[in-house]
Protein backbone atom coordinates (compact mmCIF):
# COMPACT_ATOMS: atom_id res chain seq x y z
CA UNK A 1 0.00 0.00 0.00
CA UNK A 2 1.79 3.14 -1.24
CA UNK A 3 -0.95 5.67 -0.59
CA UNK A 4 -1.48 7.44 2.69
CA UNK A 5 -3.75 5.67 5.15
CA UNK A 6 -6.95 7.74 5.38
CA UNK A 7 -8.16 7.94 8.97
CA UNK A 8 -11.57 8.55 10.56
CA UNK A 9 -11.72 9.36 14.29
CA UNK A 10 -14.85 7.92 15.92
CA UNK A 11 -15.25 9.66 19.26
CA UNK A 12 -14.08 13.25 19.52
CA UNK A 13 -13.88 13.72 23.27
CA UNK A 14 -10.79 14.53 25.34
CA UNK A 15 -9.01 11.23 24.67
CA UNK A 16 -10.08 11.15 21.03
CA UNK A 17 -8.57 14.55 20.34
CA UNK A 18 -5.16 13.34 21.54
CA UNK A 19 -5.24 10.96 18.59
CA UNK A 20 -6.67 13.62 16.27
CA UNK A 21 -3.80 16.03 16.97
CA UNK A 22 -1.27 13.30 16.25
CA UNK A 23 -2.89 12.19 13.01
CA UNK A 24 -3.30 15.77 11.82
CA UNK A 25 0.16 15.89 10.28
CA UNK A 26 2.43 14.15 12.80
CA UNK A 27 2.07 10.52 11.73
CA UNK A 28 3.98 9.50 8.61
CA UNK A 29 1.91 7.72 5.99
CA UNK A 30 -1.44 8.78 7.43
CA UNK A 31 -4.01 11.51 6.86
CA UNK A 32 -6.94 12.41 9.11
CA UNK A 33 -9.94 12.97 6.83
CA UNK A 34 -13.04 12.48 9.01
CA UNK A 35 -14.55 13.08 12.42
CA UNK A 36 -17.50 11.13 13.80
CA UNK A 37 -19.35 11.80 17.04
CA UNK A 38 -23.07 11.79 17.91
CA UNK A 39 -22.58 14.77 20.24
CA UNK A 40 -22.82 18.02 18.28
CA UNK A 41 -20.71 19.96 20.76
CA UNK A 42 -17.83 17.48 20.43
CA UNK A 43 -17.97 17.67 16.64
CA UNK A 44 -18.01 21.47 16.71
CA UNK A 45 -15.02 21.62 19.07
CA UNK A 46 -13.08 19.11 16.98
CA UNK A 47 -13.72 20.82 13.64
CA UNK A 48 -12.97 24.25 15.07
CA UNK A 49 -9.50 22.97 15.97
CA UNK A 50 -8.78 20.69 13.00
CA UNK A 51 -10.34 20.92 9.54
CA UNK A 52 -11.33 17.66 7.87
CA UNK A 53 -13.35 17.09 4.67
CA UNK A 54 -15.87 14.70 6.23
CA UNK A 55 -18.01 15.04 9.36
CA UNK A 56 -20.45 12.41 10.63
CA UNK A 57 -22.78 11.90 13.56
CA UNK A 58 -23.47 8.23 12.74
CA UNK A 59 -20.50 5.86 12.46
CA UNK A 60 -22.49 3.64 10.09
CA UNK A 61 -22.56 6.51 7.61
CA UNK A 62 -18.84 7.14 8.07
CA UNK A 63 -18.06 3.51 7.34
CA UNK A 64 -19.77 3.79 3.94
CA UNK A 65 -17.12 6.28 2.80
CA UNK A 66 -14.75 4.38 0.46
CA UNK A 67 -11.97 6.91 1.07
CA UNK A 68 -11.66 5.89 4.73
CA UNK A 69 -9.09 3.11 5.22
CA UNK A 70 -8.98 2.90 9.01
CA UNK A 71 -10.84 4.07 12.10
CA UNK A 72 -9.65 5.18 15.52
CA UNK A 73 -12.31 4.11 18.03
CA UNK A 74 -12.41 6.28 21.15
CA UNK A 75 -16.09 6.00 22.06
CA UNK A 76 -17.41 5.02 25.49
CA UNK A 77 -16.51 1.37 26.10
CA UNK A 78 -20.05 0.04 25.75
CA UNK A 79 -20.00 0.99 22.05
CA UNK A 80 -16.60 -0.52 21.16
CA UNK A 81 -17.97 -3.94 20.22
CA UNK A 82 -20.55 -2.73 17.72
CA UNK A 83 -18.31 -0.06 16.19
CA UNK A 84 -15.33 -2.37 15.74
CA UNK A 85 -17.39 -5.18 14.20
CA UNK A 86 -19.12 -2.76 11.83
CA UNK A 87 -15.76 -1.29 10.84
CA UNK A 88 -14.30 -4.74 10.18
CA UNK A 89 -17.26 -5.71 8.02
CA UNK A 90 -16.76 -2.48 6.07
CA UNK A 91 -13.12 -3.44 5.46
CA UNK A 92 -11.64 -0.73 7.68
CA UNK A 93 -8.54 -1.34 9.80
CA UNK A 94 -9.15 -0.65 13.49
CA UNK A 95 -7.31 1.02 16.33
CA UNK A 96 -9.43 0.65 19.50
CA UNK A 97 -8.77 2.40 22.77
CA UNK A 98 -8.80 0.47 26.03
CA UNK A 99 -10.73 -1.03 27.68
CA UNK A 100 -11.42 -3.23 24.68
CA UNK A 101 -15.04 -4.10 25.47
CA UNK A 102 -17.44 -4.98 28.27
CA UNK A 103 -16.63 -8.69 28.54
CA UNK A 104 -14.58 -11.55 27.16
CA UNK A 105 -17.30 -12.65 24.71
CA UNK A 106 -17.37 -9.21 23.08
CA UNK A 107 -13.58 -9.27 22.77
CA UNK A 108 -13.66 -12.65 21.03
CA UNK A 109 -16.31 -11.44 18.60
CA UNK A 110 -14.28 -8.32 17.78
CA UNK A 111 -11.11 -10.33 17.22
CA UNK A 112 -12.92 -12.82 14.99
CA UNK A 113 -14.64 -10.10 12.95
CA UNK A 114 -11.29 -8.47 12.18
CA UNK A 115 -9.68 -11.82 11.39
CA UNK A 116 -12.45 -12.80 8.96
CA UNK A 117 -12.35 -9.37 7.29
CA UNK A 118 -8.56 -9.46 7.02
CA UNK A 119 -8.12 -6.09 8.75
CA UNK A 120 -5.69 -5.08 11.49
CA UNK A 121 -6.85 -4.63 15.08
CA UNK A 122 -4.56 -2.76 17.48
CA UNK A 123 -5.37 -1.90 21.10
CA UNK A 124 -4.48 1.36 22.81
CA UNK A 125 -1.94 0.49 25.50
CA UNK A 126 0.43 3.39 24.90
CA UNK A 127 2.92 2.46 27.66
CA UNK A 128 4.25 -0.22 25.30
CA UNK A 129 5.39 2.65 23.06
CA UNK A 130 6.94 4.82 25.77
CA UNK A 131 10.74 4.92 25.35
CA UNK A 132 11.44 4.21 29.01
CA UNK A 133 8.93 1.35 29.32
CA UNK A 134 10.24 -0.16 26.06
CA UNK A 135 13.84 0.11 27.27
CA UNK A 136 12.82 -1.76 30.42
CA UNK A 137 11.36 -4.57 28.28
CA UNK A 138 14.59 -4.69 26.26
CA UNK A 139 16.65 -5.03 29.45
CA UNK A 140 14.41 -7.82 30.72
CA UNK A 141 14.62 -9.72 27.44
CA UNK A 142 18.40 -9.27 27.27
CA UNK A 143 18.84 -11.07 30.59
CA UNK A 144 20.41 -8.02 32.21
CA UNK A 145 18.59 -8.71 35.50
CA UNK A 146 18.51 -12.50 35.20
CA UNK A 147 15.16 -14.26 35.45
CA UNK A 148 12.19 -12.09 36.38
CA UNK A 149 10.98 -12.86 39.90
CA UNK A 150 8.70 -9.98 40.90
CA UNK A 151 7.10 -6.96 39.24
CA UNK A 152 5.59 -3.89 40.90
CA UNK A 153 3.48 -1.39 38.97
CA UNK A 154 1.46 1.57 40.15
CA UNK A 155 -0.82 4.22 38.71
CA UNK A 156 -2.29 7.03 40.80
CA UNK A 157 -4.50 9.66 39.18
CA UNK A 158 -5.26 13.17 40.47
CA UNK A 159 -8.78 13.77 39.13
CA UNK A 160 -11.90 13.80 41.28
CA UNK A 161 -14.25 11.03 40.10
CA UNK A 162 -17.28 12.06 38.13
CA UNK A 163 -20.60 10.93 39.56
CA UNK A 164 -20.97 7.82 37.38
CA UNK A 165 -17.54 6.58 38.47
CA UNK A 166 -18.73 5.97 42.01
CA UNK A 167 -20.79 3.07 40.69
CA UNK A 168 -18.03 0.48 40.28
CA UNK A 169 -20.39 -1.83 38.38
CA UNK A 170 -20.09 0.76 35.59
CA UNK A 171 -16.61 2.22 36.10
CA UNK A 172 -14.78 -0.73 37.75
CA UNK A 173 -13.14 1.84 40.05
CA UNK A 174 -9.33 2.23 39.95
CA UNK A 175 -8.87 -1.39 38.81
CA UNK A 176 -10.41 -0.39 35.50
CA UNK A 177 -10.01 3.38 35.41
CA UNK A 178 -6.28 3.55 36.10
CA UNK A 179 -4.85 0.03 36.46
CA UNK A 180 -5.81 -1.50 33.11
CA UNK A 181 -2.49 -0.16 31.78
CA UNK A 182 -0.67 -1.79 34.71
CA UNK A 183 -2.28 -5.15 33.94
CA UNK A 184 -1.01 -4.95 30.39
CA UNK A 185 2.44 -3.81 31.53
CA UNK A 186 2.97 -6.65 34.01
CA UNK A 187 1.76 -9.26 31.46
CA UNK A 188 4.21 -7.78 28.95
CA UNK A 189 7.11 -7.81 31.38
CA UNK A 190 6.31 -11.24 32.87
CA UNK A 191 5.94 -12.91 29.48
CA UNK A 192 3.23 -15.12 30.90
CA UNK A 193 -0.46 -15.25 31.81
CA UNK A 194 -1.99 -14.73 35.24
CA UNK A 195 -3.31 -17.77 37.07
CA UNK A 196 -4.36 -16.12 40.37
CA UNK A 197 -5.55 -12.63 41.24
CA UNK A 198 -6.43 -11.20 44.66
CA UNK A 199 -7.48 -7.56 45.00
CA UNK A 200 -8.57 -5.44 47.94
CA UNK A 201 -9.81 -1.87 47.99
CA UNK A 202 -11.15 0.88 50.24
CA UNK A 203 -12.72 4.34 49.97
CA UNK A 204 -10.40 6.81 51.70
CA UNK A 205 -10.96 10.10 49.85
CA UNK A 206 -14.72 10.25 49.31
CA UNK A 207 -16.31 9.01 52.57
CA UNK A 208 -19.36 11.19 51.91
CA UNK A 209 -20.20 8.80 49.04
CA UNK A 210 -20.03 5.64 51.14
CA UNK A 211 -23.71 5.45 52.00
CA UNK A 212 -24.93 5.98 48.43
CA UNK A 213 -22.15 3.90 46.86
CA UNK A 214 -21.09 1.31 49.47
CA UNK A 215 -19.02 -0.67 46.96
CA UNK A 216 -16.95 2.31 45.83
CA UNK A 217 -13.22 2.24 46.51
CA UNK A 218 -10.61 4.81 45.50
CA UNK A 219 -7.49 2.87 46.50
CA UNK A 220 -6.59 -0.73 45.73
CA UNK A 221 -3.83 -3.29 45.87
CA UNK A 222 -3.72 -6.31 43.57
CA UNK A 223 -1.60 -9.44 43.97
CA UNK A 224 -0.98 -11.56 40.85
CA UNK A 225 0.69 -14.92 40.33
CA UNK A 226 1.69 -15.87 36.80
CA UNK A 227 1.84 -19.33 35.25
CA UNK A 228 5.64 -19.08 35.01
CA UNK A 229 5.92 -18.32 38.75
CA UNK A 230 6.45 -14.56 38.51
CA UNK A 231 4.77 -12.57 41.29
CA UNK A 232 3.37 -9.10 40.63
CA UNK A 233 1.74 -6.38 42.68
CA UNK A 234 -0.29 -3.52 41.28
CA UNK A 235 -1.48 -0.54 43.27
CA UNK A 236 -3.98 2.04 42.09
CA UNK A 237 -5.66 5.17 43.36
CA UNK A 238 -7.95 7.93 42.17
CA UNK A 239 -8.22 11.53 43.35
CA UNK A 240 -4.72 11.63 44.87
CA UNK A 241 -4.56 15.37 44.04
CA UNK A 242 -0.75 15.66 44.02
CA UNK A 243 -0.36 14.75 40.35
CA UNK A 244 -0.22 11.80 37.96
CA UNK A 245 2.05 8.99 39.11
CA UNK A 246 2.98 5.97 36.97
CA UNK A 247 5.99 3.78 37.77
CA UNK A 248 7.16 0.17 37.67
CA UNK A 249 10.05 -1.96 38.85
CA UNK A 250 11.12 -5.44 37.86
CA UNK A 251 13.18 -7.55 40.27
CA UNK A 252 15.25 -10.30 38.73
CA UNK A 253 17.59 -12.97 40.04
CA UNK A 254 20.62 -10.83 39.12
CA UNK A 255 19.40 -7.25 39.40
CA UNK A 256 16.52 -4.80 39.26
CA UNK A 257 15.25 -2.30 36.70
CA UNK A 258 13.06 0.67 37.59
CA UNK A 259 11.04 2.82 35.21
CA UNK A 260 9.03 6.01 35.61
CA UNK A 261 9.32 9.20 37.58
CA UNK A 262 6.72 11.30 39.31
CA UNK A 263 8.62 14.52 38.57
CA UNK A 264 7.72 16.47 35.45
CA UNK A 265 11.29 17.81 35.07
CA UNK A 266 14.69 17.67 36.79
CA UNK A 267 14.46 21.13 38.39
CA UNK A 268 14.86 21.10 42.16
CA UNK A 269 14.26 24.12 44.39
CA UNK A 270 15.92 24.30 47.82
CA UNK A 271 14.93 27.27 49.99
CA UNK A 272 16.21 28.91 53.17
CA UNK A 273 13.69 27.05 55.31
CA UNK A 274 15.47 23.82 54.28
CA UNK A 275 12.65 22.48 52.13
CA UNK A 276 13.11 20.83 48.75
CA UNK A 277 10.51 21.29 46.02
CA UNK A 278 10.05 19.69 42.60
CA UNK A 279 7.21 19.93 40.08
CA UNK A 280 4.95 16.88 39.96
CA UNK A 281 3.55 15.34 36.77
CA UNK A 282 0.21 16.97 36.06
CA UNK A 283 -1.42 14.44 33.72
CA UNK A 284 -1.10 11.20 31.78
CA UNK A 285 -1.49 13.36 28.67
CA UNK A 286 1.79 15.06 29.52
CA UNK A 287 3.69 11.97 30.63
CA UNK A 288 2.78 9.84 27.61
CA UNK A 289 2.59 12.53 24.91
CA UNK A 290 5.39 10.96 22.85
CA UNK A 291 4.10 7.45 23.50
CA UNK A 292 0.72 8.29 21.96
CA UNK A 293 2.46 9.50 18.82
CA UNK A 294 4.67 6.40 18.63
CA UNK A 295 1.60 4.23 19.15
CA UNK A 296 -0.18 5.91 16.24
CA UNK A 297 2.87 5.51 14.01
CA UNK A 298 3.08 1.81 14.90
CA UNK A 299 -0.56 1.30 13.90
CA UNK A 300 -0.08 2.97 10.54
CA UNK A 301 3.12 1.03 9.94
CA UNK A 302 1.51 -2.33 10.67
CA UNK A 303 -1.24 -1.59 8.14
CA UNK A 304 1.05 -0.23 5.43
CA UNK A 305 3.62 -3.00 5.92
CA UNK A 306 1.07 -5.77 6.58
CA UNK A 307 2.65 -6.80 9.89
CA UNK A 308 1.17 -7.92 13.19
CA UNK A 309 0.14 -5.06 15.52
CA UNK A 310 2.42 -4.72 18.53
CA UNK A 311 -0.61 -4.73 20.84
CA UNK A 312 -3.19 -7.22 19.62
CA UNK A 313 -6.83 -7.91 20.31
CA UNK A 314 -5.69 -10.81 22.48
CA UNK A 315 -3.69 -8.39 24.64
CA UNK A 316 -6.79 -6.23 25.00
CA UNK A 317 -8.89 -9.25 25.93
CA UNK A 318 -6.45 -10.48 28.60
CA UNK A 319 -6.21 -7.03 30.20
CA UNK A 320 -10.01 -6.85 30.31
CA UNK A 321 -10.21 -10.27 31.96
CA UNK A 322 -7.87 -9.06 34.70
CA UNK A 323 -9.91 -5.89 35.20
CA UNK A 324 -13.14 -7.89 35.49
CA UNK A 325 -11.66 -10.54 37.77
CA UNK A 326 -9.89 -7.90 39.84
CA UNK A 327 -13.18 -6.15 40.52
CA UNK A 328 -14.83 -9.49 41.31
CA UNK A 329 -12.06 -10.22 43.79
CA UNK A 330 -12.63 -6.88 45.52
CA UNK A 331 -16.41 -7.29 45.68
CA UNK A 332 -16.34 -10.94 46.75
CA UNK A 333 -13.37 -10.41 49.07
CA UNK A 334 -11.48 -13.48 47.90
CA UNK A 335 -8.75 -14.61 45.48
CA UNK A 336 -9.87 -15.61 41.98
CA UNK A 337 -8.27 -18.41 39.98
CA UNK A 338 -7.99 -17.65 36.28
CA UNK A 339 -8.23 -20.83 34.24
CA UNK A 340 -8.47 -19.48 30.67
Amino acid sequence: MNKKLKICLIGCGRAGMIHARNYAGNVRGAELIAFCDPVAECLEAATSEIEVPYIYKDYNEALKNPEIDAVIVVTPTRFHHDVVIAAAKAGKHVFCEKPMALDEKECDEMIEACRVAGVKLQLGFMRRFDKSFRRTKELIDSGAIGDVAMIKSNTYGPSEPREWMYDVRKSYGPVGEVNSHDFDTVRWYAGSEVKLIHAIGHNFRSPEKSEEYPEYYDTCSVLLQFENGVIATITGAQYVRYGYDSRAEVLGTKGIVKVGSQETNSVELVTADQTIQRDSMDSWRTLFRDAYLAEAQAFVNCVLNDTEPEVTGYDGKMALILVNEGLRSILEKRPIEITR
